[in-house]
């Protein structure tokens, strides 16, 4: 079996921030589940679901600083308005648009929780 990606899950100090900027930014939808504070995330719709995505509360504090650990990447249309979508809804930008012969056009930017993401607009026929 492939090691495909088929959950994640995003820990944050914050919920309806981190909601009001995924919204913005990727236009997911959220919808609270189980215990409070825990939601599943629709990264897609009917037609294309997409990735099984989950939010809760983070369970210990962030420590130090840099990467998180996980370092996901969301393969997205138009990394203008997504690196704009981030600005205005305050994340912050950590890497400027850079190619990536072959593969794609990648950004990196943290959230408004401190994780570090990734959006990708693929080259046509490498997804």
């Amino acid at each position: 079996m492939p090691a495909n990606l088929s959950a994640f899950a995003i820990h944050v100090d914050d919920t309806d921030r981190a909601i009001t900027f995924y919204t913005e930014v990727f236009g997911w939808r959220f919808e609270p589940w189980g215990p409070p504070g825990f939601y599943l995330i629709h990264t897609g719709d009917e037609a294309s679901p997409g990735v099984q995505g989950l939010m809760h509360k983070r369970q210990e504090p962030r420590t130090g600083t840099g990467l998180n650990g996980f370092e996901p990447t969301f393969g997205v249309d138009d990394l203008d308005a997504v690196a704009a979508a981030v600005e205005a809804n305050g994340g912050t930008m950590t890497m400027q648009p850079a190619q990536i012969p072959t593969v794609g056009t990648l950004i990196r930017f943290l959230d408004t929780e401190g994780n570090d993401v990734g959006a990708m607009r693929y080259e046509e026929g490498h997804l």
